[in-house]
Formats: C-alpha cells, sequence, structure tokens
C-alpha cells in the first residue's frame, strides 16, 4: 500500500511517501520520497529527497499553494525523483489536521461533512485548518477519487479531564468551544508509544512527560496510554516560550495595550505569534541553534533568551510531573529536543530530587531514540526523532486496512 502524507502548514508544505506491505514494520521505515516547501511573500524554495538518491532543490516563484503543491506532486511520478509511474498507484492520502475540535478525535475518511466540520474549526485555527482544506482540493483535483484522510493533532488531547480542559473564566466559555485543546499531539502520542518500546514496558504501567520542542514548543502528561494535561491550549499559543510565539503570558498586558489604544487585534496577534518568544528576547533569531551559539560568545540578550525558555521548560516539566505523580521517564522530540543537548542538559538540571540525572556523555553524544540518563538514574531521559509524517501513514494504513477487511467480511 503506498501512502502520501501532506502536512500543510501556514507558509510550508511538507509531503511524504511511504510504502507498507501487509504488516506494519516494528521501526518507523524512510519515506520512499519526501519534499518540502517553504516560501517567503512569493518566493518558494523546494526539496525532494527520493530512497533510491535522487535530490532536487530548487527556488520558485509562486503565487499560491497550489503552485507550490501541484508541481511537488507531480514529481512522484516524473523526472529524476520518479517513484511511482503513475497517480493512481497512491492507495490514501493521509492530511494532518491541526484542529479537529470536541467532535473529530480519531483518523477520519474524509467526507463532505467532514470539511465542513474542519473549515467550522477553522475559526479557532485560520491558517492551519484552511491550509489543510485546500490541500485536500488539490489532491483531489491532482490524484482523482483516490481515498482522503485526516489525522487531528487535537485527538490525543481530546480526553483530558475536566479539571484540564475546562479554563477559569465564565463557564459559558465551555459552550461557545472555548476550552483547551491541545496540540503536537500526533507526536506526542507517537513518542509515548516509542517509549514504552524503548524501554521494553507496558505503556499503559508508564507515567511519561513529552516533550514536543521545535519551533512551537508543548509538554504532555500522558498516563495508562492517555494525555491527562498539556500545555498548549485554545490555541497553539499558549504554554511554553517557543521560536517565535510568547506562550502564556499575564492577560493584563494584553487589556493594558488594549487600552492604550495603539495596537489592534490583528496587530496583537503578529505581535505574539510572530515576534515574541526567543526572536523577541534575543532581537536576532528565534532558531535555538542561533541562540546558544549567540550566548557563547556573551551576547546577554541571547543568554536571556536561552535562560526563560529553560526556566519555563522546567516549570512545566515539573507541573506534568506533579499531575502524573512522579513520571518513569521524561522524553525529548522534534528540533530542539532531538537536537540540543545544552537546552537537555539545562532542563534536567533541577530533577535529581525525582532520582532523574543524566549521563554527560551520552547527552553530548546521543543518537536519536535513545536513553541518555546516567545508570543510577530512575527516571529514563530518552530522545526520541519526532514521527509526524510516520504515523499519520500508519494511522491511515490501519483505516484503510480496516475498510479492505471489512469488505472482504461475509455479511
Amino acid at each position: 500500500m503506498k501512502i502520501l502524507v501532506l502536512n500543510s502548514g501556514s507558509s510550508s508544505q511538507k509531503s511524504s511517501l511511504y510504502e507498507i506491505g501487509d504488516a506494519l514494520p516494528q521501526h518507523p521505515p524512510e519515506p520512499i520520497w519526501q519534499a518540502k516547501a517553504e516560501w517567503n511573500g512569493d518566493q518558494a524554495e523546494v526539496t525532494i529527497e527520493t530512497s533510491h538518491g535522487a535530490q532536487r532543490k530548487q527556488q520558485t516563484k509562486i503565487a499560491s499553494r497550489e503552485q507550490a503543491l501541484e508541481p511537488l506532486l507531480d514529481t512522484l511520478w516524473t523526472g529524476e525523483t520518479q517513484v511511482v509511474s503513475s497517480p493512481s498507484e497512491i492507495n490514501v492520502v493521509g492530511h494532518r489536521v491541526v484542529n479537529g475540535g470536541q467532535d473529530l478525535r480519531q483518523p477520519t475518511i474524509i467526507t463532505p461533512d467532514v470539511k465542513a466540520a474542519i473549515s467550522h474549526m477553522s475559526a479557532f485555527a485560520p491558517l492551519h485548518n484552511r491550509a489543510e482544506l485546500e490541500g485536500m482540493e488539490i489532491v483531489a483535483k491532482r490524484l482523482g477519487n483516490v481515498r482522503q484522510v485526516a489525522v487531528f493533532d487535537t485527538g490525543f488531547h481530546s480526553h483530558l479531564p475536566e479539571p484540564a480542559f475546562v479554563y477559569p473564566g465564565p463557564y459559558e466559555w465551555l459552550s461557545k468551544g472555548i476550552r483547551r485543546y491541545g496540540f503536537h499531539g500526533i507526536n506526542h502520542q507517537y513518542c509515548a508509544g516509542r517509549a514504552a518500546q524503548l524501554l521494553g514496558e507496558d505503556l499503559l504501567s508508564l507515567k511519561l512527560v513529552t516533550c514536543h520542542l521545535g519551533n512551537g514548543c508543548s509538554l504532555a502528561a500522558i498516563q495508562d496510554g492517555h494525555s491527562v494535561d498539556t500545555t498548549m491550549g485554545f490555541t497553539p499559543l499558549e504554554g511554553l516560550m517557543m521560536g517565535t510565539r510568547s506562550g502564556s503570558v499575564d492577560p493584563g498586558i494584553l487589556t493594558y495595550l488594549v487600552r492604550q489604544g495603539d495596537i489592534t487585534g490583528e496587530k496583537l496577534d503578529e505581535l505574539l505569534n510572530t515576534k515574541s518568544g526567543l526572536l523577541g528576547i534575543s532581537g536576532t533569531s528565534g532558531d535555538m541553534r542561533q541562540i546558544v551559539a549567540s550566548l557563547k560568545t556573551g551576547d546577554a540578550r541571547a543568554k536571556l533568551a536561552f535562560d526563560i525558555f529553560v526556566h519555563r521548560l522546567r516549570c512545566g516539566i515539573g507541573a506534568m510531573a506533579a499531575v502524573l505523580g512522579g513520571m518513569d521517564a521524561l522524553i525529548f522530540s522534534a528540533g530542539i529536543g532531538e537536537n540540543s543537548s545544552d537546552v537537555r542538559a539545562a532542563a534536567c538540571a533541577n530533577f535529581g530530587y525525582l532520582d532523574l540525572y543524566l549521563d554527560p556523555g551520552k547527552n553530548a553524544a546521543s543518537t536519536q531514540d535513545h536513553d541518555i540518563a546516567s545508570e543510577d538514574s530512575v527516571v529514563r531521559v530518552l530522545v526520541i526523532r519526532a514521527q509526524e509524517d510516520w504515523a499519520i501513514a500508519r494511522d491511515c494504513w490501519k483505516l484503510a486496512s480496516e475498510k479492505i477487511a471489512g469488505k472482504a467480511s461475509p455479511g
């Protein structure tokens, strides 16, 4: 079965093609084709790689997502990056959908009703849900009547207990859909399952804190295989300090700025989402690699940005551990989590009271999907590669296999 995965962002498009046989592999396979387009204004940088070693990079001018995605899809069956003979070879297309709301929780075959529900949730995630809907339309245009599946970033958090998802504002907010949804659920769920596999333990017996640390950052507390708390909320803006997002701030700051009369809601949204976080404090970059490099040269604002990031990360980990009543493993994933030994070391430094200790050598030379805790650490510390695309492909395979089996069943 050939499964194409589309991961649509507001200014990016990631895609992967997996080939899966009659059984799911125990470990995530590499895709047979993967592509990424990132655009700034009307210019897009496109990178394509295949399992047979073909590579292609180019700059192109675009006026819409359609102009970026259609040529990207064409490389699946044309040119040196060809991996299928025709679009008809693709059996399923899976889409990461950021916000499925309260009703869309499980991987779901896309129908007009499902698209209408995703569109309704666009009011809460306008940049992402609309991009994902556009991707569905483009796939239908280019690949015809192929089965499409939506996998929801909010799904893993959909069973949060009420005290975790209800905001302490007016109770009427809840009836308006204002609640904590949580995000990055696809990767949090994947990391939990992978951690159980690495530790050789039953997932249902583990208390886990997962740290998805990339340009966007969130934590999840996982017990009995379920998310019981998380740091992102009604939008992906709540919680930890991020690359360009503020994370949680005193709401009084926002009402103060509004009362001053020099900022609109649109400008406030832009300020908190694109001009805050690591970028806002350092004044130079939202990239943790550049922050660490700058602080090592004595840049005081880069050091402050790093210190705030770590402070808030420690606070969040401590809060998640408190919800769980302890933890069996702490997991680092995504760009910063996987690659920044400095962040991991600083984040873990104050948790000796939980008998959590890093092995400095393992941390500095860590490979992905590896335990970097010292031998005497009671809490294990894992670095796990984010595998959102594979997790989506796996869900698509399971759903498609169930449908095939259902058709083959008598009666």
